[in-house]
């Protein structure tokens, strides 16, 4: 099956085509004009390579275009951002997806994370996830592997007690008080936070609701070793990778962690939360 990377390397590889076959080349004349290979020339137009911002500057340039590099540089960007549509992911069930993030947890030493609607999954216990899990089959009309995928998602938090590893976490307060699982799983769920203060492993703040904040709070993300992120959208997962990307991600998880209050003061929050749980 062909990735959504892949097509849009493949779409990026048509469009440098056209660029060359409007400026009245081939492929033998475009490689003599640019210094490369002539099998570089194929492997960019038939989506065998990844081009490189140079490689797109050089092109446009050589064609005689240097106005299309903007649009052509803007298309790898794209690509770097992945864009990975979760109907083709969940295709199957959510058991795959649940295992690439065994393997991408694994893969990385640092982790930083902030979620704004739900208690993160590293952090989940099972009849929570079960919960989320059941919710998201039934909204995007997908098999319910579900005993399946929790396993995995429980499994991946074998990485929060693995030398080497660091995670800093952050949630908004609602997520606390946001009911989607019946009351005594919440509150197990909450007791769970609460067992993750002190942890050597891991930093978790939870920034408060009356909180002043630099900036608003909006979509969950992941930062992976300062190289990539991963954002999760209703109907995508993104995967940035551009330096510029990761940046501003780390700028807007700093500002955030700011704001941010950590142990008693985040074990306080919890109880508050657990407290109004009781009462409902």
């Amino acid at each position: 099956m062909t990735t959504d990377f892949q097509a849009g390397r493949i779409a990026l590889g048509a469009r440098l085509r056209e660029l060359r076959t409007e400026a009245g080349l081939n492929g033998k004349e475009l490689a003599a004009r640019l210094g490369w290979q002539r099998s570089k020339v194929s492997r960019l137009e038939n989506g065998k390579q990844t081009a490189t911002v140079i490689d797109l500057e050089a092109w446009a340039d050589a064609v005689g275009a240097p106005s299309q590099a903007e649009d052509l540089k803007a298309r790898l960007r794209g690509l770097e951002s992945q864009q990975r549509s979760w109907r083709r992911q969940l295709a199957s069930g959510h058991r795959g997806v649940q295992e690439k993030y065994v393997v991408e947890y694994r893969r990385t030493s640092t982790v930083q994370g902030y979620e704004a609607t739900v208690i993160p999954g590293l952090f989940q216990i099972p009849e929570y996830a079960r919960c989320l899990l059941l919710q998201n089959a039934e909204l995007m009309r997908t098999p319910r592997d579900t005993e399946d995928a929790v396993r995995a998602r429980v499994k991946r938090q074998q990485v929060l007690y693995e030398p080497g590893k660091r995670f800093d976490i952050l949630i908004w307060e609602g997520v606390l008080h946001a009911l989607i699982c019946p009351h005594d799983v919440m509150a197990a769920q909450l007791d769970r936070l609460v067992g993750l203060i002190g942890m050597s492993s891991v930093s978790f703040g939870v920034i408060p609701l009356g909180a002043p904040l630099k900036l608003t709070p909006k979509h969950g993300f992941w930062i992976f070793d300062d190289e990539r992120v991963i954002v999760e959208t209703i109907n995508t997962e993104l995967h940035l990778e551009s330096a510029d990307d990761v940046t501003l991600y780390k700028r807007v998880w700093e500002n955030l962690s700011e704001t941010a209050v950590y142990g008693a003061q985040a074990h306080r929050l919890i109880a508050r939360a657990r407290a109004c749980l009781s009462r409902s």
